[in-house]
């Protein structure tokens, strides 16, 4: 069942992670152009590791850099014991490099961390010992000035109204345990709902307030209206999936039962028109539009019961592969 979180403010204090998570994590870093920032962001990562007795891996997903991200994180990872350096060849998105950067996780609890220090690395100990409160995922609440707030505040107030999300804010940085994202597959840009997929399954989600900090280098990677239409499209496209994806009848069918009743009832209209010597033609042109749109819903119905049942089939089918896996 899962949880409504609690919302801890950010102060600064000198944490106790415990000894079992405090090698147990990876910090998934995805990035597109940052390469002025990735310095300072090491040098802040190898000083948080040190303070707090930390010894996490670090996966920079360099995302198609034009600039020398590449170049510069492999030489600035050499601070680090544990560092991994994955690729992308051309710019596929954060969605893309959040997968590939989980892929290549060995540990238990993965922390989704950006590259352009507007959060700090001294987050990442506070988010650890919050899911010590028995949680699957940790966001973190932004809390500071910033250029998208109003627009953010809408996206996530819509869903938490549509998807009941006990949380204030889904696009911020996060830890989540590995198995997580095993359930569920992350289209494009569909980072943003990780959390709203992930609450859907059952999965105990919380809450931390993290200071945002302005950008001192670089630009902004998300902004301009264009990606406001798109994020809402995609909103709209995974509140279809969560509610008529696992019985899409319920929509198809009534909608298509309802057209035809309609049709039904127009039909009876234009008999008794024709009848009393009335005859309207545009409304027997009505009828056949209403019946065919009606028998075409409901047949689109049939064949998208057919295609949420072997979705169900696959997903068992992936599940009793993780499990293997895991016994072997």
């Amino acid at each position: 069942m899962t949880q409504a979180a609690g919302t801890r403010e950010s102060k600064p204090q000198h944490l106790q992670v415990a000894p079992a998570l405090r090698n147990n994590f990876s910090v998934v870093i995805p990035a597109l152009n940052e390469s002025e920032n990735i310095p300072e962001l090491f040098e802040q990562l190898g000083a948080t590791f040190r303070e707090h007795g930390l010894d996490g891996e670090v996966i920079f997903v360099d995302d198609g850099s034009s600039d020398d991200s590449l170049e510069v994180a492999r030489r600035e990872g050499e601070r680090l014991r544990r560092f991994r350096l994955e690729r992308h060849k051309i710019n596929l998105g954060k969605t893309e490099a959040l997968v590939t950067g989980v892929r290549a996780a060995d540990t238990e609890w993965i922390v989704l961390f950006d590259a352009d220090l507007q959060h700090l690395p001294g987050e990442i100990p506070r988010l650890l010992a919050e899911v010590e409160n028995d949680y699957d995922i940790v966001c973190g609440r932004k809390v500071g000035k910033y250029e998208k707030r109003l627009v953010s505040g809408i996206y996530n107030w819509l869903s938490r109204r549509l998807f009941r999300v006990p949380v204030r804010d889904l696009n911020s940085i996060k830890i989540f345990r590995k198995t997580v994202l095993d359930e569920i597959h992350l289209r494009h840009d569909w980072h943003r709902f990780f959390v709203v997929l992930a609450h859907a399954r059952g999965y105990r989600v919380g809450e931390i307030d993290v200071t945002l900090h302005p950008r001192k280098r670089g630009k902004t990677k998300y902004s301009g209206r264009r990606r406001i239409f798109i994020g809402f499209l995609d909103l709209l496209a995974v509140w279809f999936l969560l509610l008529f994806s696992r019985k899409p009848m319920l929509l198809f069918g009534f909608t298509g039962l309802a057209l035809v009743g309609l049709g039904v009832l127009v039909g009876v209209v234009a008999v008794v028109m024709r009848l009393m010597g009335q005859g309207f033609r545009p409304l027997l042109n009505l009828v056949i539009l209403l019946a065919v749109l009606g028998v075409s819903l409901f047949g689109f119905g049939f064949v998208a019961e057919l295609v949420a049942t072997l979705r169900a089939e696959v997903d068992d089918l992936r599940e009793s592969v993780r499990k293997l896996k895991e016994d072997s």
